[in-house]
């Protein structure tokens, strides 16, 4: 699903972005999460590394269609983030793409998970 700008998605129809808000940060990742996307990951880790510990970290990946061993590196890398920093970090909506990858590999369940009233409808 591609949106404009103000979405934070591009025309690729894939990607990775890491915005501040008033609660935290937030991290989006979209479409195929795979090793093509490794230079946006890269500037996320940097962004995440640079807002320091303690702002909550969340992961919204609900519009990820698939991911591969790079993908979950890069979700495990900012919950590793977290526990060293003391910041806490959780799953939002993680699509049945991302569960699945992540229970194959072992971490299923590890990374705590949040759901919305909009992955429930």
């Amino acid at each position: 699903m591609d949106l404009d700008e103000n979405d934070q998605r591009t025309e690729t129809g894939s990607g990775i972005t890491c915005t501040s808000t008033p609660g935290g940060t937030l991290v989006t990742l979209w479409g195929e999460v795979d090793a093509s996307l490794r230079e946006s990951a890269s500037e996320a880790m940097a962004t995440l590394a640079a807002h320091g510990s303690g702002r909550p970290v969340v992961v919204d990946a609900r519009d990820v269609t698939f991911i591969d061993s790079s993908g979950v590196a890069f979700i495990l890398q900012v919950y590793v983030l977290g526990q060293e920093t003391g910041t806490p970090v959780s799953l939002r909506d993680p699509s049945e793409a991302v569960v699945e990858v992540l229970d194959m590999v072992g971490i299923g369940g590890r990374i705590p998970v949040t759901r919305t009233a909009e992955s429930a409808s």
